[in-house]
């Protein structure tokens, strides 16, 4: 194969773009927002390797902030021996090296990590003595210790410095900076807001999913070409006002790869650095450039009108080349290219000597004034030396303030709580080195040894909780019913509320689409939907129909709906050609709309259940049916799905789920498939609270379709002879929870026999109950929620928050999710978990070659991993990698949400969704043996990644012993002799009533 550098220039293009695939976000349209890691293109590297890459390519901070562990460390989330292991975990050399007075490099690291790094203001600090927060005599002592430790600065010859450091800038365009960045460097301007000005509108229209009013007349040719037929002819796009602009853009090559290598030439030179250059000028609008890109991948999206990341590329060079040269040409009083601009501030050493100081806050009193003169000399009539002063001014105000020496080492010292004579005898000399050696770990260091502690901080509470509940719990041997959820964290506390109800039932855990993958279509759906991870690509389709009995009134309720729909067309057609009927239709709906709002505002609840009844009054309730089964198996495509299942393919799913989760025998007389979604008002993020498993959409459909599978005659007979046996005194019942209301949808419920309606009875008043035991538990973590509500009233202010339209937190989605169990649910039952925990069922016995978890780990594992990474990302630097503020979002085009009228495409998780999360990688652990999953490991690349480069953490739980072992990438199985015990309380409610924060682990009697 031939060395990428030695294809000609075009082929070498797509490669710098799919270069792009692994540093742009990888968000779907936000309609079909899924769960992913946030830095899947760096998932080949290790964990700590990644995150540091990522910091050199952005910048960005990659780890809770400092103050924030501090704040845990405080509240005992974290403690001192958790610190001393991650010093092990990370490999740190000299620990037990004595540094000064007595002191190890152990003991020094540790206080620094504990030291606060802001530095008070000289008021703050005088306030920090007065109230007896500030140890004088240490800082005093401090003081004294780090004196003349600064030194002076010597005298420069500044016009050579100046030389040098604007060489330095230079070659940090297209390796680290663009063109754009420099200028901005040089003059404070940035020229890519007009760049997103110009850009957004056209890049929305382009990109709509059926919300824009107008589209580019050209918009099938491409985006480049609806670009430029527009510029051409429409000063509106804000670009005319540039020298010969319209005339430029007219005249340019109808080929955008063209245009793009020829504006890259014109911007740099060296073709060397033109990945390098594109990768940066992506970055700098993350959001827009990452829905083209990914747009482009999925070419049969939307309405497959052509999108290409060329035509993006090429209009953003062409953008950067013109934007930059008229801000040359207002900077230097002509356009010129970047060799030429790198010999006149050569040239002119004096006027970038100026920039330089200013730009980095380093000028006085005195060299503001020399900066005047310098400038006036070389004729820069513009110049104001008052101008210059204030941008110092502001320059130094924006910079971080430093921390003094004598600071950090009263810190240092007061962690350290040494004795009265052994800070006599501290010398300056022993004080510069404890300074320095606490000044070893740099910022990366830092983060990763305080996210290590924190996690194992949790992962002992975890490994305790395991050990302290085994053997407390035994599969029941004749249960009253058997109910199977998602495998979702916050389903966690509604299957604890359950079985502290009916310790009589047992649950199991499994991916929401329940083994069937499928289109989807419901009644009232205009269009089929894919219910299956995103991953899968599913070749069947299953329609909901109306039972032939009630065919009549399907055709009325499709009248009705065809009447309302003309008479809605009619009213706007007569409103809007006369002059009075717009402005009294206004008056007479101001009264009603008025009304609803006030419902709206102080009684969302009531008003979301009185429109439901309305609605329900009104259309009518249809019974329905699936179109379940095919006659015969066709060649079902993605395109053209297979109507329905065979009667073998539906033995198949059925047969491979049951077996997956470990219910193969003692059946209860019912059987719950509980599907779950979450249902909200004017909420952008609606997908991302649905289940991951359904590709963000509601899995009630798929637990429906399972249970008629399960039900069918021919499908049990089937079972029956692959040894599957399911009695005829088992019926199998669909259900779906909404997880922000709490409330509950069934299904098909008067299809059951009338044998088990006694039964179904009582399972349908224990889930409810449940659910609003649940509801109670979640009210602790919402603000807003009533304190200590009792289970009712906490279910009507949860009702009321889905009905909200100004609930920015209808609910806390996966918010403090940290871990999974993969094995039987004897391995939790009983444990009080604060629903930060996926359960997935499997049963390790008659699993031995480990063929049953090795195809859970590679279904559920990278969808957990994606939820908890997002979660990270989203949460330690929301700026980045998160969308910020739901309140200020305005969605664009169905695809994505913008702050306000005026920024990038915002990608990530909001802030709302992540405030109370607390960032750490997932733990998994698993109820198999090391050999088995090592032997899992080494056959599958994609969970050495995972698991292989740490962004997940494995750990492994024998399933006769119960002995723990956590696996480590460089030093393999590392057995947990830890130990302790839980406190123990009657019921869930004893645990967290009152509580406000993140629990420990606790076993709960009532469960058993």
């Amino acid at each position: 194969m031939h060395d990428a550098t030695e294809l000609p220039v075009r082929e070498r293009l797509q490669h710098w773009l799919e270069h792009l695939t692994h540093i742009l976000p990888a968000q779907a349209p936000i309609r079909d927002f899924v769960h992913h890691n946030t830095l899947h293109g760096f998932q080949h590297l290790p964990f700590a390797e990644a995150l540091a890459s990522v910091h050199a390519l952005t910048g960005a901070r990659m780890y809770w902030p400092e103050d924030l562990f501090r704040a845990a460390y405080a509240a005992g989330r974290i403690d001192a021996g958790d610190l001393q292991a991650a010093f092990a975990e990370l490999g740190l050399s000299g620990l037990d090296e004595e540094i000064a007075a007595s002191c190890t490099r152990r003991d020094v690291l540790l206080a620094s990590l504990l030291t606060p790094g802001e530095v008070p203001t000289a008021s703050r600090q005088g306030w920090l003595a007065r109230e007896g927060m500030c140890d004088e005599p240490l800082f005093a002592c401090a003081t004294a210790l780090t004196a003349g430790a600064a030194g002076t600065a010597s005298g420069e010859d500044w016009p050579a410095v100046a030389r040098q450091r604007w060489l330095a800038l230079c070659a940090r365009v297209g390796k680290e900076w663009t063109l754009r960045s420099l200028l901005q460097y040089l003059s404070g301007e940035d020229v890519l807001e007009t760049v997103r000005s110009m850009l957004q509108r056209q890049l929305a229209a382009h990109l709509d999913l059926g919300v824009a009013a107008w589209h580019n007349p050209a918009r099938a040719q491409g985006f480049f070409a609806a670009w430029r037929a527009s510029v051409a002819c429409d000063a509106f796009w804000e670009i005319s006002d540039l020298h010969s602009i319209c005339d430029e853009i007219a005249h340019l090559p109808d080929d955008p790869v063209e245009v793009l290598l020829a504006e890259l030439a014109n911007l740099l030179p060296d073709e060397a650095h033109w990945p390098d250059y594109l990768e940066r000028l992506a970055l700098e609008q993350p959001g827009w450039a990452g829905m083209f890109l990914w747009r482009d991948r999925h070419p049969g999206f939307g309405d497959a009108c052509r999108i290409a990341m060329a035509d993006y590329l090429a209009v953003r060079v062409l953008l950067e080349r013109v934007l930059c040269e008229d801000q040359l040409r207002r900077l230097t009083g002509s356009a010129m290219a970047f060799d030429e601009l790198q010999g006149y501030y050569l040239a002119e050493a004096a006027e970038f000597y100026v920039r330089d100081a200013l730009r980095r806050g380093g000028l006085d009193e005195a060299l503001q004034h020399a900066a005047g003169r310098l400038l006036l000399a070389n004729e820069q009539a513009a110049v104001d030396e008052k101008k210059w002063a204030e941008m110092a001014t502001q320059i130094a105000a924006a910079r971080p303030a430093e921390v003094s020496p004598a600071w950090r080492l009263a810190g240092l010292l007061r962690q350290l709580a040494l004795p009265s004579a052994a800070l006599d005898s501290l010398t300056p000399a022993a004080a510069q080195h404890l300074l320095a050696v606490a000044a070893e770990l740099d910022s990366a260091q830092r983060g990763q040894l305080w996210l290590l502690a924190y996690e194992r901080h949790y992962r002992e509470q975890i490994f305790a909780g395991l050990r302290a509940n085994q053997y407390r719990h035994f599969p029941i041997a004749a249960p009253a019913a058997q109910v199977v959820m998602c495998m979702d964290d916050r389903e966690e506390g509604t299957r604890r509320h359950l079985e502290e109800i009916a310790p009589d039932i047992m649950t199991y855990g499994a991916a929401g689409f329940f083994g069937v993958p499928m289109w989807w279509q419901g009644l009232d759906d205009p269009e089929k939907s894919a219910l299956c991870p995103v991953v899968v690509q599913p070749t069947h389709l299953v329609r909901e129909t109306v039972r032939p009995a009630a065919a009549a009134g399907l055709a009325r309720h499709v009248a009705q709906r065809e009447s309302r729909l003309r008479w809605r067309e009619r009213l706007y057609q007569a409103t809007r050609r006369r002059a009075l009927g717009g402005p009294l239709l206004t008056a007479l709906a101001g009264v009603p709309a008025l009304a609803a709002l006030t419902a709206t505002t102080l009684a969302p609840g009531w008003l979301g259940a009185a429109v439901k009844r309305w609605r329900t009054w009104f259309e009518g309730r249809l019974p329905t049916q699936l179109a379940l089964t095919a006659e015969e198996v066709s060649a079902g495509t993605p395109a053209q799905p297979q109507a329905g299942f065979t009667d073998a393919e539906q033995v198949d799913r059925v047969a491979a789920f049951l077996r997956m989760i470990g219910l193969t025998d003692n059946f209860a007389p019912l059987v719950l498939i509980f599907g779950h979604g979450s249902g909200s008002r004017n909420n952008p993020h609606y997908s991302a609270y649905a289940c991951g498993a359904c590709s963000g959409k509601h899995g009630g459909a798929n637990a429906r379709v399972f249970a008629s599978m399960a039900n069918r005659p021919a499908v049990r007979a089937g079972l029956a002879a692959r040894g599957l046996v399911i009695p005829d005194t088992c019926c199998f019942v669909a259900a779906e929870h909404n997880t922000c209301d709490d409330g509950i949808e069934w299904y098909d419920l008067d299809t059951v026999p009338t044998a088990f309606q006694p039964a179904l009875e009582t399972l349908v008043r224990q889930v409810g109950e449940a659910c609003r035991a649940h509801a109670a538990e979640r009210c602790r973590r919402l603000a807003s929620a009533p304190e200590r509500p009792n289970p009712w009233l906490a279910l009507r202010h949860m009702r009321g928050r889905a009905n909200d339209i100004s609930q920015a937190r209808p609910e806390l989605g996966h918010a403090t999710n940290a871990a999974a169990f993969i094995g039987r649910r004897t391995l939790s039952r009983g444990l009080f978990l604060d629903r930060r925990v996926f359960l997935i069922s499997y049963d390790p016995v008659g699993d031995d070659a480990g063929e049953i978890v090795e195809g859970i780990l590679l279904a559920a594992g990278p969808v957990g991993a994606g939820i908890s990474l997002e979660y990270y990302f989203s949460t330690v630097n929301n700026d980045v990698f998160g969308c910020g503020s739901k309140i200020t979002h305005n969605i664009t085009g169905l695809f994505g949400v913008m702050e306000g009228a005026d920024s990038d495409l915002r990608t990530g998780l909001p802030l709302q969704m992540v405030e109370i999360h607390e960032p750490m990688r997932l733990l998994v652990v698993v109820e198999q043996t090391p050999a088995v999953l090592t032997a899992i490991l080494h056959r599958q690349p994609a969970l050495q990644e995972l698991i292989g480069n740490a962004w997940v953490v494995l750990a492994a739980c024998d399933p006769l012993t119960g002995a723990l072992e956590q696996y480590c990438p460089r030093r393999g199985w590392l057995p947990w002799s830890g130990g302790g015990a839980l406190p123990q309380v009657a019921r869930s409610a004893d645990w967290f009533a009152g509580e406000s924060e993140p629990l420990a682990p606790a076993i709960i009697l009532g469960a058993a």
